[in-house]
């Protein structure tokens, strides 16, 4: 099986669960957490949103009332800002991981060209 093509970033705030289930279902996914890069425990959204668009990473979170407002402004700052992939809090662990799976293999730059997805993805 081929590598996916897309670079993800587990926001610290992310279920455990979810980096867990994409580890072991899609083991070729080019996943980190937040937690394993020194520099970006308890980083603000601001540092994390900069260092996500300099590196090419999808920042994955269940965050979404301090990340859109951020990645909105620093859009509006900068002109670019790295992608969310917004998980709601209810959705099942199973269904987060098959939906990170499917977007890792199938999405294509046009997915991501409003800088925000929803899961679930149907």
């Amino acid at each position: 099986m081929s590598r996916g093509r897309w670079r993800w970033i587990a926001d610290e705030n992310l279920h455990h669960a979810i980096y867990r289930a994409l580890l072991r279902g899609a083991s070729n996914i080019d996943i980190t957490r937040v937690q394993d890069i020194p520099h970006l425990r308890g980083a603000t959204d601001d540092a994390l949103l900069q260092w996500a668009t300099e590196t090419g990473r999808i920042i994955i979170t269940h965050d979404v009332t301090t990340m859109v407002p951020v990645r909105s402004r620093l859009v509006a700052e900068r002109g670019e800002c790295a992608p969310l992939l917004l998980v709601p809090s209810y959705l099942p662990v199973a269904a987060a991981a098959a939906d990170v799976e499917l977007l890792d293999a199938f999405a294509l730059d046009a997915d991501w060209a409003a800088g925000l997805l929803y899961l679930p993805l149907r």
